[in-house]
């Protein structure tokens, strides 16, 4: 009788253990839930933020109707060319489609076709240049300061032939 009575005791302390493991672990559970719940929200956060600091940095182009525009020709990765330019033109924008599409017309044969506004950029005819050469003649050094420094440096070298000669011991051999 006390046998039974001594394991009758014990499995109810085994099976309160069980119940205290499992609602332990459901409370981990739900922790867990809420750790990862709390993860998703600051990565969406984080994720806003940079999308607003990356959009806040994009240049939109504009172009109006009229306007000289060049061409970005993609087909020149496939086929490089180290000094090809990639952009093709002048062309002149016809129409402007909402969302950044375009027309525009090729002004040596009037095709008219469409293209993306991401693959334009402005062109500027008339542009001043400069027309001024530099030549590439050998410096002259003018000035008592590049004079001083030349006399300093061959002192200075002097100064330590003389100083390696005369004071580094010498060997007599025995």
């Amino acid at each position: 009788m006390e046998l039974e009575h001594k394991a009758y005791w014990d499995l109810k302390a085994f099976n309160s253990n069980l119940d205290d493991a499992s609602q332990l672990r459901k409370l981990q559970i739900n922790k867990l839930e809420e750790i990862r719940n709390d993860a998703y929200e600051i990565s969406k956060i984080h994720k806003a933020r940079i999308k607003e600091f990356h959009d806040r940095r994009i240049l939109r182009k504009t172009f109006d109707v009229g306007q000289k525009v060049l061409l970005y020709n993609s087909w020149l990765h496939l086929f490089p060319g180290k000094l090809r330019s990639r952009w093709s033109g002048p062309f002149i924008v016809k129409y402007v489609y909402p969302y950044g599409a375009f027309d525009i017309e090729n002004p040596k044969n009037d095709n008219i076709f469409k293209v993306n506004g991401h693959r334009l950029k402005a062109y500027f005819d008339n542009f001043p240049s400069e027309n001024e050469s530099i030549g590439l003649n050998d410096p002259v050094y003018k000035g008592w300061l590049f004079c001083f420094s030349h006399i300093v440096f061959v002192f200075l070298f002097v100064v330590t032939l003389v100083l390696l000669v005369f004071l580094q011991p010498w060997s007599n051999g025995g």
